[in-house]
């Protein structure tokens, strides 16, 4: 009831902005097309009879083969009082993903639309598939620190549906989210209830970034409903003008059976350290910890809890922004044996080499003239 009545208290607010006379709406949207590719080799070291590399890796997945990981065209609408986002995609990111979504829409990356509620466009309402709250890193591998992605970025949405609404005074930004789910296009078959999120961001400067997001929802259907949470937390820092660093630190928890007071929990810390040593040449160190015994997120064939750490070092050479070829090297290891070998045999440790190339363009198409 509370959810309606804010909704209709929002619909009259957007109502009475609309039906002012604004000359803004006179201003011509700016259309953008964008594309992006990032074609990848990796291996695990030692023989290799599988081409999948492990369960639970959603990018740069492959063994011993060229590939696609992601190939995407994106078009956008941006304009004072509204904008709209829709993204096609494929490659094994794609396959690896989006594996249990409909075929008519496993190749939409994103789809929305959202409107400006007040006329400093500080409000904003977005519904539609767009992009996790949650984490720093995202499916575009050009835009985050690492080639290849930590392991709670691996175990945390990369994409979601529902509606957000938005909130920017100056420095800050809050959200709160009505979705259908924990990295879903559509709900769970007899799950009639909404799953919930919030984000708020502070950003005072170019050098300090803080975030947190918090989501709650069930992925089972109503008669077994088991509530999950997650809080995800991060600090991105530019310590100096070629040095950089992130931390980040997220945990869940999910009722045991329905209506229990215990829960299975898991948690993950990150830390990232990105060293620009020349204008196209850098490097990042990652330190990293999974810890989910009851793998109520990890996807693992292993008996044994899952318990990993790790750490990596990645290489990135960019000759112009639009281009990043990348190398890097990545060793996890475990309490128990849960990494699974080219043998098909579960070993404690895991060594892999991982090199892209990507390509990002964007082209934008306004009637303003050009200065």
């Amino acid at each position: 009831m509370k959810i309606r009545i804010l909704l209709l208290c929002l619909l009259v607010k957007a109502g009475a902005v609309y039906g002012q006379k604004d000359s803004i709406w006179k201003q011509k949207p700016e259309l953008s097309v964008s594309g992006f590719i990032d074609v990848f080799y990796a291996t695990d070291f030692g023989k290799s009879k599988m081409n999948q590399r492990q369960l639970f890796l959603y990018n740069h997945n492959r063994r011993n083969e060229f590939n696609l990981n992601l190939g995407l065209v994106k078009f956008a609408v941006a304009h004072p009082r509204y904008r709209a986002h829709l993204g096609f995609h494929a490659g094994t990111y794609v396959n690896d993903n989006y594996a249990g979504v409909p075929s008519a829409l496993r190749y939409v990356h994103e789809a929305n639309v959202g409107l400006a509620l007040d006329k400093k466009s500080r409000w904003w309402l977005d519904a539609g598939i767009f992009s996790s709250h949650i984490g720093l890193e995202s499916a575009v591998s050009i835009d985050n620190w690492t080639l290849t992605r930590s392991l709670l970025a691996e175990n945390s949405p990369y994409y979601e549906t529902g509606a957000k609404l938005t909130f920017s005074p100056g420095k800050w930004s809050f959200s709160a989210l009505l979705l259908n789910g924990w990295q879903r296009i559509q709900k769970v078959p007899g799950n009639s209830l909404p799953s919930f999120g919030s984000q708020v961001i502070y950003k005072p400067n170019d050098k300090i970034k803080l975030n947190h997001s918090l989501y709650a929802g069930s992925e089972f259907p109503y008669d077994y409903r088991r509530w999950r949470y997650y809080s995800d937390l991060y600090v991105i820092y530019k310590v100096h003008k070629q040095v950089g660093l992130i931390a980040a630190f997220d945990i869940g928890l999910e009722q045991r059976f329905t209506r229990s007071r215990n829960y299975n929990v898991w948690f993950s810390p990150v830390v990232m350290v990105r060293y620009q040593f020349l204008p196209a040449w850098a490097f990042t160190l990652r330190g990293e910890y999974f810890s989910d015994p009851r793998r109520v997120v990890v996807l693992n064939m292993s008996p044994d809890p899952f318990r990993a750490s790790g750490c990596s070092l990645n290489v990135d050479y960019s000759p112009i922004p639009a281009v990043m070829c990348r190398i890097e090297g990545r060793w996890m290891t475990g309490r128990d044996k849960i990494y699974l070998n080219g043998q098909g045999i579960f070993e404690k440790n895991n060594l892999a080499l991982v090199a892209s190339i990507a390509i990002k363009i964007e082209k934008k198409f306004s009637d303003k003239p050009e200065k």
